[in-house]
């Protein structure tokens, strides 16, 4: 217990007031427990009688209740002063990465956590909860702790599981790689903000797809990169209207997103072609590509890489839950060296506890059977979702089938920009959850159009919240 005994007078008067001042600025609330006296005198460097001296004449004026066995408590002494706070006032400059993360970012509006109290949530990035999934990584924690060598991790990340990613990589992406090209990371915008810190000088030019995935703008953006956007299509990023300049792109060519479109092979081509001739590297962002639902998939833009100019990044905040916090590089030699050493001066390295777990897991084939089950249950609910948009929204929406992933993109065919807030406003009051376009695109969107997410619900509740979807489109004229 931290009291400050101002110095005046005998001990135990310094000590009745210290007490009395921590009860009346509310550090100690009514109810909590003193500590005994043995234990304060020590703590202060005390004879146990000075303490005693105070606690009774605290009883005796009404701030403490003294219990016997139990010790002492404070009382509740009515309405007390509230605890100073610090000022807001800056007493130094910020700096400029500071203000441009004020600038750029805003934790509360952290995906899932933005509206709570909806019936029905379409936002995308809620989990796929599997009360399966719970208990078996119980089980794998447990095993880790038993086995754990409680030194600090490896900042690369645990050996066991990057030999297990480069085998899940090989065998379902198609991405040579070898354990010592693999970092692992808290997640996708760590990559992110490693990428910015290891391949960007403040001012540089990194191309973005359009729409995009705005962690990336907003990690690269802080660190005082330039951000520009590129043109997508229905055929995803196009290569031709890529700047000149630029030191980095980052792309999602297996899933473009939001709008989900897949970057055909003569476009992959092409990008890589840019990437050599402009001396820029890729970063491939494959954040889903563990579902699809029909279709031959392409390779990933990594497995063409003969230059060495492309960054691999996936995770497995969707594969398992983004609770867990892991995801992985896959860097080109001649990067690897610095992307170790920033993450060694940033974190030191990922919790050793739960790579293990992971690893152990994607050994015995429990990941893999997990991603099957979650890919049914993520198809019952895509379908549920389509055919909802098509009885409930026919004619109204155009819906972006791509096949993959954990969400649709549904563009507003009768409507505008305007229609499309409205739309979203009076939605919520309902009860249903829907998020524009807008906040992924640099500039204004064509024509508005809604990210659907469709994991964080049943199909039941999909079904419900697409019959409320066609009657708030009613109730504010579009249908």
């Amino acid at each position: 217990m931290y009291l400050d005994l101002d110095g005046q007078g005998a001990r135990y008067a310094q000590l009745i007031r210290a007490l009395k001042g921590a009860i009346l600025d509310g550090r100690f609330a009514a109810g909590a427990r003193l500590p005994a006296s043995r234990s304060l005198a020590r703590e202060l460097d005390l004879s146990r009688n000075t303490v005693l001296a105070a606690y009774e004449q605290l009883q005796a004026e009404g701030f403490l209740l003294g219990r016997v066995g139990s010790g002492s408590f404070v009382a509740n002494v009515g309405s007390t002063a509230p605890p100073k706070r610090p000022s807001n006032a800056l007493i130094a400059p910020l700096s400029a990465f500071a203000r441009r993360a004020l600038t750029n970012t805003d934790g509360r509006g952290i995906p899932g956590r933005q509206h709570l109290d909806l019936r029905y949530n379409l936002q995308y990035g809620l989990p796929l909860v599997n009360p399966l999934l719970a208990s078996v990584w119980r089980r794998e924690v447990s095993r880790a702790a038993e086995h754990a060598e409680f030194d600090y991790p490896d900042a690369q990340g645990l050996p066991t599981l990057r030999e297990q990613i480069c085998d899940y990589l090989s065998r379902r992406r198609g991405v040579p790689a070898a354990p010592e090209d693999v970092l692992i990371v808290s997640g996708t915008q760590q990559a992110f903000s490693l990428a910015a810190r290891v391949l960007l000088e403040p001012g540089d030019t990194v191309v973005l797809e359009d729409p995009h995935y705005r962690g990336a703008r907003q990690a690269f953006t802080t660190h005082g990169a330039h951000a520009r956007g590129c043109r997508v299509d229905a055929d995803g990023l196009v290569p031709a209207a890529l700047p000149a300049g630029a030191r980095l792109a980052v792309v999602t060519p297996s899933h473009q997103f939001p709008t989900g479109a897949l970057l055909p092979l003569t476009r992959r081509v092409e990008l890589l072609d840019w990437a050599t001739a402009q001396h820029a590297w890729l970063i491939e962002d494959d954040y889903d590509g563990e579902f699809r639902y029909g279709g031959r998939p392409l390779a990933a833009l990594k497995s063409l890489d003969r230059d060495g100019r492309v960054i691999y990044i996936g995770s497995f905040s969707k594969a398992l839950f983004p609770a867990l916090r892991l995801g992985y590089m896959v860097l080109p030699p001649a990067l690897r060296d610095a992307f170790v050493a920033a993450k060694w001066l940033e974190d030191r390295g990922n919790n050793s506890l739960e790579q293990a777990a992971l690893a152990h897991l994607m050994h015995s084939g429990g990941f893999e059977r997990h991603l099957r089950r979650a890919a049914l249950a993520l198809r019952a609910r895509r379908t549920t979702m389509l055919n909802g948009l098509k009885k409930h929204a026919a004619g109204v929406v155009e819906v972006v089938d791509s096949n993959a992933g954990m969400h649709l993109t549904a563009w507003l065919t009768k409507a505008n920009h305007g229609d499309c807030e409205r739309l979203v406003a009076h939605a919520r009051e309902r009860g249903l959850g829907l998020y524009t376009v807008a906040p992924y695109c640099m500039k204004p969107p064509p024509r508005p159009g809604l990210v659907l997410g469709y994991a964080g619900l049943p199909p039941a509740d999909i079904e419900a919240a697409m019959k409320l979807f066609g009657r708030c489109l009613q109730e504010i004229g579009l249908k």
